[in-house]
């Protein structure tokens, strides 16, 4: 298993323009980076309590529903969030490369 997660990991930080990834576990704490540690506790930080409160919208909507994937374009960037087994998959990419 461990395997399979690494080669979809770095084949996820070969496609063109992701600038790096990050695996947050449900404590909030970063167990996989592709960054250095002021940016992953960074990123990790404000990431997760923009995906909490995104998922607290959903289920606010629907209590039956739940969030899996999440994504936001700024100007600069493009963040992907993935949910799923109480991991928080961020994936942060330059979409304009």
């Amino acid at each position: 298993m461990q395997t399979d997660v690494e080669n979809t990991l770095e084949r996820i930080e070969n496609y063109k323009g992701v600038i790096g990834t990050i695996i947050v576990n449900s404590e909030g704490i970063p167990i996989r980076t592709s960054f250095d540690d002021s940016k992953t506790v960074q990123y990790a930080g404000l990431l997760r309590n923009l995906t909490v409160m995104a998922r607290n919208v959903v289920r606010d909507i629907d209590p039956q529903n739940d969030l899996t994937f999440l994504r936001v374009r700024t100007k600069k960037y493009e963040i992907m969030f993935s949910l799923q087994n109480n991991y928080l998959m961020i994936v942060i990419q330059n979409p304009f490369e």
